[in-house]
């Protein structure tokens, strides 16, 4: 059997792996790497986009036409919903795992803008690799639309890289 996926549910993952980005950073902005200010308050920034960024794709989502909307599978007890939540949470910003151990080896603001832009790629190659189960008439194009996203998101950190660090 294939396992399929429509746009709308691909929408539902990359909702929740932006708010795992956010409680990822938001909770990386109380740790010991946060005691330098500069890089808290780069932390908290980055919070704050994946914020924007969950907000953007629930606006993309509701753009979504009915095929791109339809459910693969009759899921009376969302069993699905709470299978791409743990695909989700796997995936990119891994929610299972303490920020303070992913981060234990960043020592300036720098590998910390390396580290976020890390996150990004994985993101966009995770997108890629799902465009590969979603047909096209369950709005594969639109996973485009997430992936431009992500690479604006990479290309605002290499400028704050830029402006912070290579003065």
């Amino acid at each position: 059997m294939k396992l399929e996926f429509s746009a709308e549910e691909i929408f539902e993952m990359a909702v929740q792996i932006e708010r795992n980005g956010a409680k990822f950073y938001r909770k990386a902005s109380e740790g010991k790497l946060a005691q330098d200010d500069q890089i808290k308050k780069l932390l908290l920034d980055l919070s704050g986009m994946e914020d924007q960024h969950e907000k953007v794709f629930s606006s993309m989502a509701k753009e979504l036409t009915g095929p791109e909307k339809a459910p693969m599978i009759f899921d009376p007890d969302n069993e699905l919903g709470l299978y791409l939540q743990a695909m989700a949470d796997g995936r990119v910003v891994d929610t299972r795992t303490e920020p303070a151990e992913k981060l234990k080896d960043l020592k300036k603001l720098e590998d910390l803008f390396t580290f976020a832009i890390g996150l990004e790629k994985d993101s966009i190659v995770f997108y890629t690799g799902m465009k590969e189960v979603v047909p096209e008439h369950l709005g594969k194009n639109r996973l485009d639309k997430i992936i431009r996203e992500e690479i604006g998101h990479i290309a605002f950190l290499n400028r704050e890289i830029n402006a912070r660090i290579k003065k």
